[in-house]
């Protein structure tokens, strides 16, 4: 079952090219994918990093593509012009997500996000006196560190020799490298569960699903697996961007 199971989310097949690979019927490995998804719902705890203080991690938003019905199409519709959840995720500085929620609309701001995350009862909480990385799309206050605006922040801007000016811009440069911890978390998983990089074959809810088993397996490996060739030729590929 778990075979199966892994087995979808990294190659993003339909049932019945699975149920040929392993000989099983369609219906037996939607009921295994289905009982194998709930079953790490059941025991996410254990999975989710602890953050350690003072600077908890970095915080951003991503969109994963997603199949919904053509009467939701427009709510989920991004400014790209895709079809798309926004997943807030929030990670350490060892690059394991702390938090992870991906329930909202593409069309949704991610200020707007972040505000849903706070309130839920079981939600994001930030201790007092410590705070996560965040970008200029989101409020600076307690809790959350933003770059100067109006000033230059990404590292593609410091590069062929510039360097900072001025004290904020001299910030920035350091709060971007710091950062961008976030796009590489999200990106190791999108590189490694091709699920995520197109629109699932299920309902939004199980698609939601997914993306949350399939960042609580990138916290799995992080911790068991000393050595992970994906990791390194990810590293080797990405752009010293923010």
């Amino acid at each position: 079952m778990l075979a199966m199971f892994l087995y979808i989310l990294a190659h993003h097949m339909k049932n019945w090219v699975i149920g040929f690979n392993f000989t099983r019927s369609g219906r037996t490995i939607s009921k295994s994918f289905h009982e194998c998804l709930k079953a790490m719902i059941r025991c996410q705890k254990n999975f989710w990093k602890t953050p350690e203080p003072n600077c908890l991690g970095a915080l951003d938003g991503t969109y994963i593509k997603v199949h919904v019905p053509e009467v939701d199409k427009p709510k989920y519709r991004t400014r790209k012009n895709e079809i798309a959840t926004n997943v807030l995720g929030v990670c350490s500085q060892d690059m394991q997500f702390i938090y992870v929620l991906p329930r909202w609309e593409g069309s949704t701001h991610d200020m707007c996000v972040l505000r849903d995350a706070l309130t839920r009862r079981n939600g994001l909480k930030v201790p007092h006196g410590h705070y996560y990385l965040v970008d200029a799309g989101y409020t600076n206050g307690n809790g959350f560190l933003a770059p100067f605006r109006g000033e230059r922040y990404h590292l593609s801007d410091y590069r062929d020799g510039h360097q900072p000016t001025t004290p904020a811009e001299f910030f920035n440069m350091r709060h971007s490298s710091a950062r961008n911890v976030i796009a590489r978390c999200f990106g190791l998983p999108k590189k490694r569960w091709v699920v995520l990089r197109s629109p699932s074959f299920y309902d939004i809810k199980t698609q939601r699903r997914i993306i949350y088993v399939c960042c609580m397996l990138h916290n799995f490996i992080r911790r068991e697996m000393p050595y992970d060739d994906m990791q390194m030729n990810f590293d080797d590929e990405q752009p010293d961007e923010s």
